[in-house]
């Protein structure tokens, strides 16, 4: 009898303990998808800023977006641009490229990226960069 007790009590801590394992895997998973979407919002809004918004002609430009209300995340974009010729647009007159580099790293800690928050269970963060071209 005594035997059966301790066989149950520990099939009862094990089940117990992977429970526990997959809520904390659930909940990272969770987290990822927030910080990937914060991040993909962060490429948007760098894309706008360098098109349309103040970002025309940035170089090494950097600012944090607070998505926490939506999302819990806070996400840094910076830019970069360099210009390029490529070919002609008429005989003679250099066909001038301004290609962007931008760059988001969201993360769901005060600032990204932050290393001591790294070693945190339940810390994540997404980075994304993309390369746009913008004729001139």
């Amino acid at each position: 009898m005594i035997i059966v007790l301790v066989t149950l009590a520990g099939l009862a801590a094990a089940v117990l303990r992977l429970g526990q394992q997959a809520q904390i895997t659930s909940t990272q998973d969770v987290l990822a998808l927030r910080a990937a979407a914060a991040a993909r919002a962060g490429i948007e809004w760098g894309l706008y800023q360098a098109f349309k918004g103040s970002w025309t002609s940035c170089s090494n430009t950097s600012q944090a977006l607070d998505l926490n209300a939506d999302l819990g995340m806070v996400v840094s974009v910076s830019c970069d641009s360099r210009l390029y010729n490529e070919g002609e647009s008429a005989p003679g007159v250099a066909q001038t490229l301004r290609v962007y580099t931008i760059e988001a790293l969201a993360c769901n800690a005060a600032a990204c990226p932050d290393a001591a928050a790294a070693v945190r269970t339940g810390y994540v963060e997404r980075r994304r960069q993309i390369h746009a071209v913008n004729a001139q």
